[in-house]
């Protein structure tokens, strides 16, 4: 440990992202090895679900390499770019109608680069009202211009839900690149590592457990996998993951297994609502239909992070805040 705090700060993430993408490659062979000897068709499905979740895990520490090698300003680029795939993911399997194209355009090329202008500038008591209030009373009046009451509430809740989800959401990762604490200086892509470490492990565990424990479904017509008894030890094993890194964070122990218990929950929850959300548009991926973006389940990737994002975040702010 000594050894490591010597280490420059740029020399420390370089170290963290060589562990993590050896620790990848070997689980990935693994999966390979066993896809390549099992035969029976239940082995089969298990396994193309952890290529899944495996899939996920790369997914994240990919782009968190990106967002750190590209700095704070290419962190927010890069995540922009996801929130509007994301977007149009979701947008496309709303079914909106064509008076709802000036609340699209507003959306798309209004608010998604604003709020990450905002974030990038550092506005954080800004950002975080942003859409929760001025965007979230612009929209209905920027439809009801169009002058089609059809399924008025309907449409454009959707279209208020997108925005929340995929941009809001979202944009609260890159953030994370910018808080600065006392003894924590430029040190803000532990953080973002910490989120997403935490987030993949806590939707890992649930999946395990899932399939070995006697299920219970708790809205079976929703997800007949999704217990109370695999979600409680997918959060629990990522608070523990989660106290385990403590060292990489400005937290102590108890204080690291709290923040990531609170980010595995929110992240974990806001899956299963997502869920919710496909189920109502009769489809099982985001990305499985041929006119969605070519960034094919994009937001099945992404979603836990929407969710587990700003909880984590606005907690961490909280906390140093009142009890620094």
């Amino acid at each position: 440990m000594s050894r490591l705090r010597d280490l420059t700060v740029s020399e420390q993430v370089a170290l963290l992202f060589v562990v993590l993408f050896g620790l990848l490659l070997v689980v990935t062979a693994v999966a390979i090895l066993l896809s390549l000897r099992r035969g029976d068709e239940e082995g089969s499905d298990r396994l193309q679900r952890m290529k899944r979740e495996l899939g996920a895990v790369w997914v994240g520490a990919v782009v968190f390499w990106l967002s750190w090698v590209a700095g704070a300003g290419g962190a927010m680029l890069l995540f922009a770019v996801i929130s509007f795939l994301a977007l149009r993911e979701f947008i496309t399997l709303a079914h909106t109608r064509r008076s709802d194209h000036r609340s699209l355009i507003l959306a798309f090329f209004v608010v998604l680069p604003m709020q990450y202008v905002i974030v990038g500038g550092r506005w954080f008591d800004f950002f975080t009202v942003f859409i929760p209030v001025y965007v979230f009373l612009a929209i209905p009046v920027v439809s009801a211009l169009a002058g089609d009451p059809e399924r008025f509430l309907e449409r454009n809740a959707k279209i208020q839900w997108g925005i929340m989800v995929c941009v809001y959401g979202l944009s609260h990762a890159p953030a994370l690149l910018l808080l600065e604490f006392p003894n924590y200086e430029g040190r803000g892509a532990f953080l973002v590592f910490f989120l997403v470490m935490v987030a993949a492990s806590a939707q890992i565990a649930q999946e395990a457990a899932s399939r070995w424990l006697r299920r219970r479904p708790l809205a079976r017509h929703i997800d007949r996998s999704f217990s109370l008894r695999a979600w409680a030890i997918g959060v629990l094993f990522a608070a523990f993951v989660g106290a385990a890194l403590y060292w990489i964070t400005p937290f102590k122990a108890p204080q690291a297994l709290a923040m990531a218990f609170i980010a595995a929950g929110a992240g974990t929850l806001g899956e299963f609502v997502m869920k919710a959300l496909k189920r109502d548009a009769g489809v099982r991926y985001w990305g499985n239909s041929p006119s969605i973006t070519g960034a094919v389940g994009l937001l099945d990737r992404v979603a836990p992070l929407c969710f587990a994002a700003p909880v984590f975040f606005h907690s961490v702010r909280w906390y140093f805040q009142y009890r620094a």
